[in-house]
């Protein structure tokens, strides 16, 4: 099995100390996915409407036609929802990372620029939020750069966290090969970010997560109400932050502005935070320098596996 080309194994039963910043027991990373204007759409040439991650759980993609409240529901995002989880944030001072589109970043500049006016670490979402699975390398590679340059373009430098999302088997190559990128969150499979030997070079891989995510209340077997989102934060971050004592790993949320920006939700957002400002021994950050902080407490060693 020493050709098998995954890793099951990991740190195993010792995982590194992590050495966060002034001794936290845990790293607490908030993502908002900004993707609203992006996603499948017979008006940005697709053959079919949208049909994923949005209220209408279930729904079949209808075939070169506009879907009028799919639509809507994306927009929510974009004009209302964006919106609501700005204010939560900048209320409460608390660091975010965006995983942006750079074809929904063109289409709400406004939103692109209190971003950076709040301060937030803007990582790339690729170009597109489409399922890249059966598109073709090269497309995908062109569409790599195409979203670098964009990004570049809008926010006056070009991302350094890259996150796919609906990946294809060539992306993390292709994100190697470019090889602009600080980190890659391509990955849902470790508590503590490590490196990725594939592709020729090491990549950082800082991973993400889809069950602490509100994605969950837009799936058949997730959450129903606000209480469970936020019961579900608390007890992640609880059973962590025990853990810290002896090791500590990083938490991170996801966020999407047409669901987590809706009323209820955000309320449940908003308490979690609250819940979190109240602890000590916790370090509330971005995705970017949770990379750099590994980057530079554990640099590459040729020697280890990780």
């Amino acid at each position: 099995m020493t050709d098998y080309k995954r890793d099951m194994i990991g740190y195993g039963p010792l995982p590194p100390n992590p050495n966060w910043p002034n001794q936290a027991r845990i790293a607490v990373q908030f993502v908002i996915n900004y993707e609203e204007g992006a996603e499948n759409s017979v008006l940005h040439g697709d053959g079919h409407a949208e049909s994923f991650l949005s209220e209408m759980i279930g729904t079949q993609p209808i075939m070169n036609a506009r879907n009028m409240a799919m639509e809507s529901l994306y927009e929510y995002g974009s004009r209302a929802g964006f919106w609501r989880l700005h204010r939560i944030f900048t209320q409460r001072n608390t660091p975010v990372t965006v995983f942006a589109v750079a074809m929904a970043m063109q289409r709400n500049p406004t939103a692109v620029h209190a971003m950076l006016d709040a301060g937030w670490d803007i990582a790339t979402h690729g170009l597109r939020w489409i399922d890249y699975q059966s598109i073709p390398r090269e497309v995908e590679k062109k569409h790599i750069q195409d979203c670098i340059d964009i990004h570049t373009r809008i926010t006056g430098s070009r991302p350094l966290g890259w996150y796919q999302g609906r990946t294809s088997p060539h992306t993390a190559e292709l994100v190697v090969e470019e090889g602009g990128f600080v980190y890659n969150a391509d990955s849902y499979a470790d508590d503590l970010p490590y490196y990725d030997l594939r592709y020729g070079k090491p990549q950082l891989i800082v991973p993400y997560t889809l069950d602490v995510n509100d994605m969950r209340f837009v799936a058949l077997n997730g959450f129903t109400e606000a209480q469970q989102f936020y019961s579900y934060l608390r007890d992640n971050f609880d059973q962590l932050y025990e853990e810290g004592l002896y090791a500590p790993k990083m938490m991170s949320i996801g966020l999407h502005c047409r669901i987590a920006g809706r009323p209820a939700r955000a309320r449940a957002v908003a308490q979690f935070l609250d819940y979190v400002h109240q602890k000590d021994r916790v370090w509330i950050t971005t995705r970017l320098s949770i990379a750099r902080h590994w980057l530079k407490t554990f640099p590459y060693n040729p020697a280890s596996t990780h």
